[in-house]
């Protein structure tokens, strides 16, 4: 069957950017029923028509948070430079929010720790325990900033201290650097117009990380994992760690990375949507994002970071069809 960018569009609209961004919703149902924008589209290869990359695009060369009549007059008339931009830069969202389920799985790993992030960008998420963490009522945990929220449903996912992590390293395809304007300029990019709260957090994370900067190395994910993992001290637990990047791989390759990450010695833990990086086993809905150690499911999760459900809620809910969805 042909691929579809009109479809793509439209499940953005009704799912997939649905509580991430209601600016980018509107963007994407307008997108979906204009048949003349579509074919703009059309013209770019298929994994640079996404949404997120052709609106973070327009972010980057000035679009504003309007209605999508201005949006689309505005695209249109900028078209020549968002397809120039859209086929050399990729979606590398830095979202420490993210940071939250993450300290939740190295809770649960002996330390100390050597930290392994593939598809890091600026490596944000790979300095975890610099920042701050506030899950429900729980006293908040680390002094860092940003301070980060977390609702979790599940007592037991709460860790109650940090994790000790001795040795970091970010592994992606373009490395960006937070002492580069360019680079964290497109960071902010890639966050909506209309998410200011994320947007003050990214740049309290690179304040944060311009202290002491987190080492970025160009390299692939899965053919390069092996060299990097070798890096790591020996003394210490090797995770790799996985936050919303193994969807971009191909299938192949992302049933190849697990293998690779236990030839390399190291623990895995992931934060994709559900089936890609763990085995659910109808526990979770299609779509969802799920947090994992080692192929294990421990939580449903939001994309972003930003609410954890323990499985355990997750079935008993299911027992219990009178009680409303844990993430609506």
């Amino acid at each position: 069957m042909p691929f579809d960018t009109a479809d793509w569009y439209d499940r953005a609209a009704t799912r997939d950017l649905v509580g991430h961004s209601a600016l980018h919703v509107e963007w994407a149902a307008g997108v979906a029923a204009d048949d003349d924008v579509v074919g703009l589209l059309d013209r770019l290869p298929r994994e640079r028509r996404q949404p997120s990359l052709i609106f973070s695009v327009a972010t980057w060369l000035g679009a504003e948070a309007t209605d999508y009549p201005a949006f689309r007059a505005w695209l249109v008339e900028h078209w020549p430079a968002v397809e120039a931009v859209a086929r050399e830069r990729r979606t590398q969202t830095n979202e420490v929010g993210r940071c939250a389920p993450l300290v939740v799985a190295l809770a649960r790993i002996p330390g100390p720790l050597a930290l392994l992030e593939v598809g890091a960008a600026a490596g944000l998420c790979a300095i975890p325990e610099r920042y701050a963490y506030r899950f429900g009522e729980r006293p908040v945990l680390g002094a860092g900033e940003p301070l980060i929220d977390c609702v979790v449903e599940g007592a037991d996912l709460v860790p109650d201290s940090l994790p000790d992590i001795r040795w970091q390293l970010g592994l992606d395809l373009h490395p960006l650097s937070v002492a580069d304007a360019a680079d964290t300029g497109w960071l902010e990019a890639l966050v909506p117009l209309d998410r200011s709260d994320r947007r003050a957090r990214l740049r309290a994370a690179l304040a944060t990380a311009r202290d002491d900067p987190p080492r970025v190395i160009a390299g692939d994910a899965l053919h390069d994992l092996a060299d990097a993992a070798a890096q790591a001290p020996a003394d210490l637990t090797l995770v790799v760690v996985s936050l919303g990047t193994l969807v971009y791989l191909p299938p192949e390759a992302r049933a190849a990375f697990p293998v690779a990450v236990a030839e390399a010695g190291a623990r895995l833990v992931t934060l994709e949507q559900s089936g890609i990086a763990d085995r659910p086993q109808g526990r979770v809905s299609a779509g969802r994002f799920v947090l994992a150690l080692d192929g294990e499911a421990i939580a449903e999760a939001s994309p972003h970071g930003d609410r954890l459900t323990a499985l355990s809620v997750r079935r008993s809910a299911a027992r219990h069809p009178g009680l409303p969805d844990a993430h609506p």
